[in-house]
């Protein structure tokens, strides 16, 4: 848990905030001077969880920083705490996620360039947190706000702890093998339900080959 010299009730007005590049949780409401002091505090409780995380993931350097979440306009950090909890007034959580151009191999080994791919970049619940529901809690929140579905997010780099994760609570189980560093799962290039045009395309080239072999030899 992080615990904080000021008090984390004035940005925590609910137990998940959303924060973007102005460093202010969605709830915020004040004046500029106000603004100032809050994004100020937020800056330090999002460069410390960014450290704790990277130290957990064993990362030479956090993923997530608040200079870096200034510079992006398209990444959002999402930041749990648990205020008057038996251990006080605490941060327990964080979550950075963003979107991304890349260029991914699908189903059938083709490359494809997929533009503003939903994308997990960094996650983290404390130690002394952990198995007791609250990932879920702050992942599930941010899958509504964003209005995505886990099997069409990408994770970058993940750890092992998050790939277990996304397996027991979203089922998440087959990779499509990638060259880069993302891991993206079976489903991820299916539209509305139905398998993805490529991959029907290569099923149907095999179903007619076998067809035209049948009846040949028929």
């Amino acid at each position: 848990m992080a615990n904080f010299k000021f008090d984390i009730q004035s940005i925590f007005t609910e137990p998940i905030v959303r924060v973007s590049s102005n460093l202010l949780p969605h709830t915020f409401r004040g004046d500029r001077r106000r603004a100032l002091d809050i994004s100020s505090k937020m800056s330090q409780i999002i460069d410390h969880m960014g450290e704790l995380s990277a130290v957990a993931q064993k990362l030479s350097k956090p993923v997530t920083s608040s200079q870096k979440l200034r510079m992006v306009e398209n990444q959002t950090v999402y930041v749990m705490a648990d205020i008057n909890g038996c251990d006080g007034d605490v941060v327990i959580g964080l979550l950075k996620v963003g979107a991304k151009n890349l260029y991914l191999f699908d189903n059938v080994g083709d490359t494809r360039k997929v533009d503003q791919a939903p994308c997990i970049l960094d996650f983290y619940i404390h130690e002394t947190r952990q198995r007791t529901g609250l990932g879920k809690r702050i992942f599930d929140f941010m899958l509504a706000e964003e209005n995505w579905i886990p099997v069409k997010c990408t994770v970058d780099r993940p750890s092992e702890k998050l790939l277990k994760f996304l397996k027991k609570y979203y089922g998440l189980e087959t990779i499509i093998p990638q060259t880069n560093k993302f891991v993206l799962y079976e489903g991820f290039f299916e539209k509305d339900g139905t398998k993805d045009n490529t991959q029907c395309s290569f099923y149907l080239k095999i179903w007619h080959c076998v067809y035209l072999e049948v009846t040949q030899s028929a």
